[in-house]
């Protein structure tokens, strides 16, 4: 029986591993991996990088910072927690919430959309590197209109998290409610099926990784694999697409028994810009290095593609597994906001939003 502290452990780690791998990736997004080794070694980037100075950032801070992923991620936390505490729909108040992440990248302000207390987070205002679908899409419903895309961009599913470490405590959700409120609020702003699919996946898999009492490599392979079950009954429109996202699934499972490298591994699953990719290959690096967080982010991030958003969602569901006890500590002192993070992740516990 999984017990109430462990519960509260596994969603902090699952929302602070995400922010570690979102910070640990984001100074190596858009590299190749060439130059990521000259700049960090064979390993690549292996430690939380604090030296980094992002344009529109006012001060080089000492800690590492995270990017537009770990920002919208706690929005949808917020949001979440809002829409019980103003009794309205849940993904109406995740929607509201991604409306004022986007006023803090725009520096726009608005009486309408003024519920979240984070909103005034000088770190959560900094521009770091936001999405162009997160940005047009929120921009149009802003403005009163409807997002015109049919973009499979990772940013559905990379800032998912929140929903599960929410919906598992005390059954507050059904799984596959917790599913389609995922794949919703991906669908804000992506329109196409495997821009929101890929969340309804990664939101089963952490639900039950959180309640497991002893996960193991063995049950997260069953979990993906109930999950994707469960996208059939949820998508049954969607057929050619959720079949597209088993075998992505399916070949990232085989790639984590081989013997390749991870560099190898990764490439042939994609570089983790769109949606189902991302979601492949940290399913991949959970799978192969489930034994070791510190090596599974390092494998998350070190390939030249969409290197915070995999180190992200790697980060989120391993952490889930392992729990904040057993993330190294190294990454906790290094890493932007741990405070505020954790307690976002002690309100999802809650289920009531308070501010520091």
């Amino acid at each position: 029986m999984l017990t109430i502290n462990t519960l509260q452990d596994r969603i902090r780690g699952s929302l602070i591993g995400g922010a570690i791998g979102d910070a640990l990736g984001y100074p190596v997004e858009f590299m190749g991996v060439g130059r990521i080794q000259a700049e960090y070694g064979q390993r690549g980037i292996t430690r939380l990088n604090t030296q980094q100075f992002w344009v529109g950032d006012d001060k080089q801070s000492g800690k590492a910072v995270v990017s537009d992923d770990t920002q919208m991620t706690l929005f949808t936390a917020v949001g979440l927690l809002n829409a019980k505490r103003l009794d309205i729909e849940m993904k109406y108040g995740i929607c509201r919430a991604y409306i004022e992440w986007y006023l803090t990248q725009t520096g726009k302000k608005s009486n309408k959309y003024n519920d979240c207390w984070i909103s005034g987070v000088p770190e959560l205002n900094a521009r770091r590197a936001p999405g162009n679908t997160c940005m047009s899409a929120l921009h149009a419903i802003y403005n009163g209109g409807e997002p015109n895309n049919y973009s499979k961009g990772c940013g559905g599913v990379m800032r998912v998290a929140p929903i599960p470490l929410y919906a598992a405590v005390d059954s507050r959700m059904e799984i596959l409610d917790a599913d389609r409120l995922a794949g919703d609020a991906a669908e804000i702003t992506h329109q196409h099926p495997l821009g929101y699919i890929p969340a309804a996946l990664m939101v089963h898999i952490i639900y039950r990784l959180a309640l497991d009492e002893h996960p193991t490599q063995s049950s997260l392979k069953q979990y993906i694999v109930e999950g994707m079950g469960a996208l059939e009954k949820l998508y049954p429109e969607n057929f050619n697409d959720v079949q597209e996202m088993r075998a992505l699934v399916e070949r990232a499972i085989d790639c984590s028994e081989n013997e390749r490298h991870d560099f190898e591994n990764i490439i042939s699953l994609g570089e983790g810009w769109v949606g189902e990719e991302a979601l492949a290959i940290a399913l991949y690096c959970c799978l192969r290095h489930f034994d070791s967080f510190e090596d599974a982010l390092i494998a998350s991030v070190n390939h030249g593609g969409d290197s915070d958003s995999t180190g992200a969602v790697t980060g989120n569901i391993l952490g889930a597994a392992v729990g904040y006890d057993a993330i190294p500590q190294f990454y906790k002192d290094e890493l932007e906001m741990h405070d505020l993070i954790l307690h976002i992740a002690d309100d999802l516990y809650r289920g009531e939003v308070t501010a520091m």
